[in-house]
């Protein structure tokens, strides 16, 4: 396995299309919402795209973060339905946090993730929400 965490500029274009791809694949088919996941914020110049790859070069996880003007923000962390139940995502969600210094991190958990994301020192940091009919655990890594 392969895992990297590239700003936008210095994506490969088939890297960055295999990963919007199985984003849209998971979240929009797979989970059935209907958002706009391409919000803008994948080419602005502080965010990392982590990506990772199997033996054979296929974006297999994925996941961003994002700079916002208190905080790191993590989000979109998938895998592909076939490399689930591995362990890939906590690879994913930690090199993820080696991008995340001087600030907490926040993320909203799909609610029956909270507990997993718990063991990466995350807190539930909120009242829970329901965002595209999935219900959502607002949380926070404190970096103090």
């Amino acid at each position: 396995m392969d895992l990297t965490a590239l700003p936008f500029d210095d994506l490969d274009p088939q890297d960055a299309y295999a990963a919007w791809r199985l984003r849209q694949d998971v979240f929009v088919l797979e989970q059935e919402c209907l958002y706009a996941d391409l919000d803008g914020r994948d080419t602005e110049p502080a965010t990392r795209h982590v990506l990772l790859k199997d033996g054979t070069g296929e974006v297999v996880g994925y996941c961003r973060v994002l700079s916002d003007p208190e905080t790191w923000r993590i989000g979109r962390v998938v895998l592909r339905r076939d490399a689930r139940g591995q362990g890939l995502a906590d690879q994913v969600v930690r090199r993820a946090l080696e991008e995340c210094s001087g600030r907490d991190v926040v993320l909203d958990a799909q609610a029956p993730l909270a507990g997993w994301y718990a063991t990466f020192g995350f807190a539930r940091d909120g009242e829970d929400f329901v965002e595209d009919g999935i219900p959502h655990t607002p949380m926070r890594l404190r970096r103090d």
